[in-house]
């Protein structure tokens, strides 16, 4: 656990597997761990590498819990934000993203703080802000 961020989120989302194929290819997020689930159709834990920090995702499994996806149209609270080097990555992550079905919730923009900033909601309903130095 020791090359492990010290905070981590931790997403429930169905289906997970189409979130790790998303996180993936919008992200270039890596695999760190993957563990399924006995009932062979749902993730129970997954792990992965992005921008040099663990996100960690599941499936719903509510026969256990409390824990559930969010409904749609139901504002998620939870945000995780993303830094990144240029602000073409930024715009390359953003366009990739809404291409592949998330919602632009913020465009691009220069913001008054200082970045290149942007926000996406996934396919899942999960709120990705994205920030980037203003040059370069």
């Amino acid at each position: 656990m020791a090359d492990r961020p010290r905070v981590s989120p931790y997403l429930t989302v169905s289906p997970a597997m189409g979130a790790i194929a998303f996180y993936t290819t919008v992200f270039g997020a890596q695999q760190k761990a993957l563990m399924p689930a006995l009932d062979g159709v749902r993730i129970m834990h997954c792990e992965l590498v992005i921008n040099g920090g663990s996100v960690m995702l599941a499936d719903a499994f509510p026969e256990y819990g409390q824990t559930r996806v969010p409904i749609p149209g139901e504002p998620v609270t939870m945000s995780v934000s993303l830094e990144f080097d240029t602000r073409k990555e930024l715009e390359d992550v953003f366009t990739k993203a809404t291409g592949l079905g998330a919602k632009g919730d913020v465009q691009p923009t220069n913001s008054f703080w200082g970045t290149r900033f942007a926000v996406i909601r996934d396919p899942f309903g999960h709120r990705w802000m994205l920030n980037a130095p203003l040059k370069g």
